[in-house]
């Protein structure tokens, strides 16, 4: 199999027999078909590092590859997958590159492909942990805190100055006197800056980090913990552009973001068990010289809930909606806006002239 793209980023077209595809990552592949015809073949997709190899028997996915002029079906047991070696796994991983000699559009932070030559204005060192008890429930944390996802949605409180909804006070690596806790902590990213991200994985599984809103250079992977000196192993030429990348069992995983897309950004482990249980986190991402006037309006069918569950939108039975106010009494009120009054006001100003004798 030639590799030729991940994500949306050309390689450096090598050959695999084999490839291991982490939990939310892409890529492309050609195969050419220059194998005998006398019968077809299998592709198999199986599991690697489950353990269970009942689970792992239950995961693979065959597909059959048939020549044209095939002259029989396929025979034989399914090919056995890779030797399960995390080491070979990493030095796979560590071999996707970027293709510097294609001509396709890349990532232009400031103006540069040399992202080696950009300056890092953040650096935070994000370690999960196993599951463990927090707030009298199992969960799972980044550097201790386990998200806790707010009654009024993140880009919503913002817009609208909502105080207290969340903070950003996320830590830039784990504070290991703190009792790990619920909350709702976001990472406070400078804007137009260049983030270095270290992902420590000090659970038993291999995870998978995906960030939403961006591509990121995957720099370097290995296996113990991470300190200064790791950069020296740093891959400063051409580390693939992604936007998803594992990082293995006692291991770490760093990646550069150039951070030029204003928003409130979620970073999340691709397990749904540990993002259900609270392993993610949001960046925010704010540009200060845009104003508000300069934004899309909000869509009409946009929801509104928490704080702002007064400005929901009423949906009728013939599709059309009507702003309402819900008071403690249980009452609901119906609230107009200025364009309403001005129209009610054009329309009674009509009927006042048709009385006294105008015509139209």
């Amino acid at each position: 199999m030639l590799l030729v793209e991940t994500e949306g980023s050309y390689t450096i077209q090598q050959n695999y027999t084999n490839m291991d595809i982490h939990v939310g990552q892409s890529y492309s592949f050609l195969v050419t078909m220059n194998q005998s015809p006398l019968n077809d073949f299998y592709v198999v997709a199986s599991g690697r590092f489950v353990g269970d190899a009942n689970i792992r028997d239950k995961a693979t996915g065959v597909a059959v590859l048939h020549y044209t002029n095939s002259q029989g079906p396929v025979i034989g047991p399914l090919p056995n997958g890779p030797d399960e070696d995390m080491y070979i796994s990493m030095t796979q991983a560590k071999s996707v590159r970027w293709n510097l000699s294609s001509g396709a559009a890349r990532p232009n932070p400031q103006g540069s492909f040399k992202y080696r030559e950009i300056p890092v204005t953040d650096v935070f060192i994000l370690v999960n942990k196993p599951t463990q008890l927090i707030g009298g429930k199992w969960r799972r944390s980044i550097n201790g805190i386990s998200y806790l996802a707010p009654t009024t949605p993140l880009s919503l409180a913002r817009h609208f100055n909502i105080p207290g909804v969340f903070k950003l006070d996320f830590p830039n690596r784990i504070i290991t006197t703190r009792t790990p806790k619920l909350d709702t902590s976001l990472i406070n990213a400078t804007y137009k800056g260049f983030m270095e991200i270290i992902f420590q994985n000090n659970n038993t599984n291999i995870e998978s980090y995906h960030m939403d809103g961006y591509a990121f250079f995957v720099v370097g992977m290995e296996f113990g913990i991470w300190n200064e000196n790791s950069r020296n192993g740093y891959n400063m030429l051409n580390a693939v552009a992604r936007c998803t990348t594992q990082v293995f069992p006692g291991s770490w995983t760093a990646i550069l973001v150039s951070l030029d897309n204003a928003g409130i950004w979620n970073l999340r482990s691709e397990n749904l068990n540990s993002w259900y249980l609270g392993q993610e986190v949001y960046i925010s991402v704010v540009n200060s010289k845009l104003a508000k006037r300069n934004e899309l309006s909000l869509p009409d069918n946009s929801f509104f809930c928490g704080e702002l569950s007064d400005l929901q939108k009423e949906t009728k039975d013939d599709g059309s909606t009507s702003h309402k106010h819900t008071y403690s009494a249980g009452t609901t009120k119906t609230k107009m806006s200025l364009i309403d009054y001005i129209v009610k006001f054009a329309f009674l100003y009509l009927i006042f002239l048709s009385m006294i004798g105008w015509s139209f």
